[in-house]
């Protein structure tokens, strides 16, 4: 699919969030249900990011706030992904202290990827990853770029929406994001890999150094 293809698809899926937030706010069940399918998916795969094999339990904790606070949200729908991914992501650090144990991610539950080739934009690696849901090799990069990377491809906030979320300023957010899918895109591309992620113990995200 080409670039203005995503953008309106993204844009017609955050129409219909939107929607369903509303309808959500005023009681409808079928309103919140809605919500709960178009952003459980990438909410879970972030936490899972951090958290690892503890996500499915993490990301109910930030569902169960989400539900608790609907009523204060105040935005459209892809503000409505942001909120929910900076509840998850406090749950998900909470969880790391209390375990005191660093973020790391689990295995990927699907092993091929979708390779992008070394003409290939950071934009096409974000849709190459997405579809592999590659969350084990975004774990080798730089904890700092493998969490704006996250939220850009699993999770599919912009650069304003990912940094509002790290508490960082929007440049800095999609400089780290735009050096670590131009990594991912060299990885990938170096040396003609087959492109399949093998299974392996849970990796931890590097931290900068």
């Amino acid at each position: 699919m080409g670039k203005g293809g995503e953008r309106r698809r993204t844009q017609a899926c955050d129409e219909e969030l939107g929607a369903a937030v509303e309808r959500a706010q005023q009681g409808d069940e079928d309103g919140f249900a809605t919500a709960y399918r178009l952003v459980h998916p990438g909410l879970l795969g972030y936490v899972r990011g951090l958290a690892g094999e503890d996500a499915e339990d993490v990301t109910s904790e930030a569902w169960l706030e989400i539900a608790r606070d609907l009523g204060r949200f105040r935005g459209d729908g892809a503000g409505f992904r942001g909120w929910t991914a900076t509840i998850a992501r406090h749950r998900a650090l909470d969880h790391l202290r209390k375990q005191k144990r660093r973020p790391r991610t689990s295995v990927i539950e699907q092993d091929v990827l979708e390779l992008p080739g070394r003409q290939d934009t950071a934009d096409d690696a974000i849709e190459a990853l997405s579809t592999g849901q590659a969350l084990e090799l975004i774990a080798t990069l730089p904890r700092e770029q493998a969490e704006a990377v996250l939220l850009r491809v699993v999770v599919g906030l912009d650069g304003p929406a990912a940094a509002r979320v790290l508490g960082k300023r929007s440049g800095s957010v999609r400089t780290s994001a735009y050096r670590g899918l131009k990594r991912l895109a060299e990885q990938l591309a170096d040396g003609g890999r087959a492109g399949v992620v093998t299974s392996a113990a849970p990796r931890t995200l590097k931290d900068e150094t």
